[in-house]
């Protein structure tokens, strides 16, 4: 007691009565493992407050996990014993320890493909907070507006060939999305340049204002070129075979369900696909953004917008429109010789009822 006394008052800490007390300390409590517990000095309170600590401790040993000295954060191996000291009984982490491990462990930590998703999504909100709602319009427009003009250059507006503007609905869905997350602004410290050999070139489109020559910009337009192609490639393999597996699971569920046209070849729809991206849809994007760039230094702000407005609706058919006549050109959504079409069927066999009655007619 009066060495607990005497290092409490004393003005100066020696090293050897400090682990005296320490010594004394550990032996009471059974716990040479504990860490030493500083109290602050600006009490005045007697003695026995202390003596009653020291046998409330002895008593309980559990309550000194609840004093957490502020240096043990930082100390060797601290954040693995507070993480930890919930199970084990160590003498881990207070409080606001616990209440920081509780909140980032709250939070799913994602790996791999999905979280690369996530963190990419969470950097373009962070870029541009308008770009959920950009990707909804672009997802009911924009795909509308391609359905459209699919439909509109098939015969009888593609209510005979409602198998391949499904696969053209599904296809276009996935692409406007993976386009619109390629294509959009993220947070970066770094100045945004184009890879490998494209480093030099313009990172939006080839009509992007600054110092750029010639041979830069054309660079830009087959940077584009391939990223559209890879991206068309890709979507129409997926969007492909989706809509291959629907009509697949129809036949099995309605055995007497029969498409009007032969299913579209995976690899032959999805080369379709790139090549329409990686030339028309790639022209037309660029094309586009040099309009634009033009109509806002010309045109008032609310005659530019409505003007962007109608110029990329009409894309969009016109995208619809093109991929037609290429997929007609490429055989990919051939109507010629379908597997088992009703049309076919039906026309031939009135055909045949048609010949018996004149051969029965001729008959005397």
């Amino acid at each position: 007691m009066a060495t607990a006394a005497q290092l409490r008052h004393s003005p100066v800490l020696r090293r050897s009565q400090f682990n005296e007390f320490a010594a004394n300390r550990s032996t009471s409590l059974q716990s040479p493992t504990r860490s030493a517990i500083s109290f602050p000095h600006s009490s005045s309170s007697s003695s026995s407050n202390l003596v009653t600590l020291r046998i409330a401790l002895a008593t309980n040993p559990t309550l000194l996990d609840k004093f957490h000295p502020p240096c043990a954060v930082g100390g060797g191996g601290g954040g693995g014993n507070d993480g930890a000291g919930g199970k084990s009984g160590g003498g881990g982490g207070g409080d606001n320890d616990g209440s920081e491990d509780s909140s980032k462990d709250s939070s799913p930590s994602w790996v791999g493909p999905v979280g690369a998703f996530l963190n990419g999504w969470r950097s373009r909100v962070a870029a541009d907070p308008q770009f959920p709602f950009k990707v909804l319009m672009e997802e009911l427009v924009g795909v509308s507006a391609c359905v459209l003009g699919d439909m509109s250059s098939r015969p009888n507006f593609g209510l005979n060939e409602l198998d391949f503007v499904f696969s053209t609905l599904v296809v276009g869905c996935i692409l406007n999305f993976v386009l619109m997350y390629l294509l959009a602004p993220t947070i970066s410290i770094s100045s945004p340049s184009l890879p490998g050999l494209f480093a030099k070139c313009p990172t939006g489109h080839m009509f992007e204002p600054g110092t750029y020559s010639l041979v830069n910009r054309f660079g830009t337009f087959v940077y584009k070129g391939i990223l559209f192609a890879a991206c068309g490639f890709a979507a129409g393999l997926v969007g492909t075979a989706i809509s291959n597996g629907l009509i697949k699971m129809r036949k099995k569920m309605d055995p007497t369900f029969e498409t009007q046209n032969k299913a579209p070849p995976t690899l032959l729809n999805a080369a379709t696909w790139a090549t329409h991206m990686g030339l028309s849809s790639n022209f037309r994007y660029q094309t586009l953004n040099g309009v634009e760039f033009l109509l806002d230094k010309i045109c008032p702000p609310m005659v530019f917008k409505s003007s962007v407005i109608v110029l990329r609706c009409l894309n969009n058919v016109l995208g619809g429109m093109t991929f037609v006549m290429l997929a007609r050109l490429t055989g990919s959504q051939s109507v010629d010789g379908g597997g088992g079409g009703k049309a076919e069927k039906e026309v031939s066999l009135s055909e045949k009822l048609l010949e018996d009655d004149e051969g029965r007619e001729d008959k005397p």
